[in-house]
């Protein structure tokens, strides 16, 4: 396993990187898709062996981990100052003794996401800290309402600040097999995101298989998402490895064929510390080194980081932040 190295993680916006312009629909790649299901899975269980790390080399992944952060609230109780709150987290995501212990004063997280009402107060919190705001769109969870609203929806959340959209596909678009109508949707949703950046969220636990799940990472991909993403976090499945896994392979291949780095960001359903752990493992093993900054990866998080800080704190107990100093570097 890799080291990390010894600098702190600092936020890397997308922006700094070039977008994916997408390609025209290749109905025949998306035919020609093949998943071996029992091959994925065995795979997928056999990832939380490899987490397994030297003390001071976890502490660095766990870093790494809340700087590829969506620090989320999505509640229907969201109020401004829950939101001012959250994006004081954000700039400091680590109590300042842990922050200093480890050598990441200046760490924050990758973005914090909110509901189009929550994007003003968001913007307003972040201002000058380079964290961009995130907002969730086109009817989020369900992308069920009509499509004028939802293209009109992310042209407003543009318009108030929003530099990420996270936007929802039709599922029975991919249910249906009807690639196309997905593709076109897609299509219109990004030139509706003009200057912001497009997280393409699939709900992969409600696509049926994971040959649909495969199949609709290409598409979003191809329509010019800049991120896919597994799940709304409001499915009853949301985020699971083998899901990950596809939709990792899935970057590769349209990386390999067109030369455009997609992100990945999983949401839902990953709350402890080792997950973040062996997410980041397997996106290592599978994509490497480039997609382990906030520009291609991210976690949808609302209390994750609360338990990456807890194991944080009983290591720097255990060790002594004199010793961690000098571990660190």
């Amino acid at each position: 396993m890799q080291s990390l190295g010894q600098d702190h993680v600092s936020h890397l916006p997308q922006a700094m990187k070039p977008r994916n312009d997408g390609i025209d629909l290749d109905i025949g790649w998306l035919r020609s898709v093949r998943v071996n299901s029992a091959a994925v899975h065995r795979r997928a269980a056999a990832l939380p062996g490899l987490r397994r790390l030297p003390k001071d080399n976890k502490a660095l992944w766990l870093c790494r981990a809340i700087a590829c952060m969506d620090l989320t609230t999505l509640s229907g109780d969201d109020t401004a100052d829950r939101v001012r709150r959250l994006c004081a987290k954000a700039r400091r995501p680590l109590r300042p003794d842990l922050a200093q212990a480890l050598g990441q004063d200046g760490m924050t997280v990758a973005a914090v996401c909110v509901y189009h009402e929550m994007i003003e107060p968001a913007r307003a919190a972040l201002e000058g800290s380079g964290i961009p705001v995130a907002a969730v769109s086109t009817g989020f969870p369900a992308g069920l309402s009509p499509f004028h609203l939802r293209v009109a929806e992310i042209e407003e959340s543009v318009s108030a600040g929003a530099q990420e959209i996270d936007i929802v596909i039709s599922r029975r678009h991919v249910l249906e097999g009807k690639w196309q109508a997905l593709y076109e949707e897609l299509r219109a949703f990004r030139a509706a995101c003009g200057p912001a950046h497009m997280k393409a969220i699939l709900a992969t636990g409600e696509l049926g298989d994971l040959r649909n799940v495969a199949r609709a990472s290409l598409v979003a991909m191809m329509a010019g998402a800049d991120f896919i993403k597994t799940s709304t976090g409001k499915e009853p499945v949301n985020a699971t490895l083998p899901v990950g896994l596809v939709m990792l392979r899935m970057i590769r291949a349209y990386h390999a064929r067109t030369g455009w780095r997609v992100g990945m960001k999983p949401a839902g359903g990953i709350s402890r510390a080792n997950d973040a752990l062996t997410w980041l493992i397997m996106v290592n093993e599978e994509l490497g080194a480039p997609w382990l900054l906030p520009d291609l990866f991210r976690f949808g998080a609302s209390s994750l980081l609360g338990d990456i800080e807890q194991e944080l704190d009983r290591m720097i107990s255990g060790h002594g932040s004199v010793g961690w100093r000098h571990a660190m570097g």
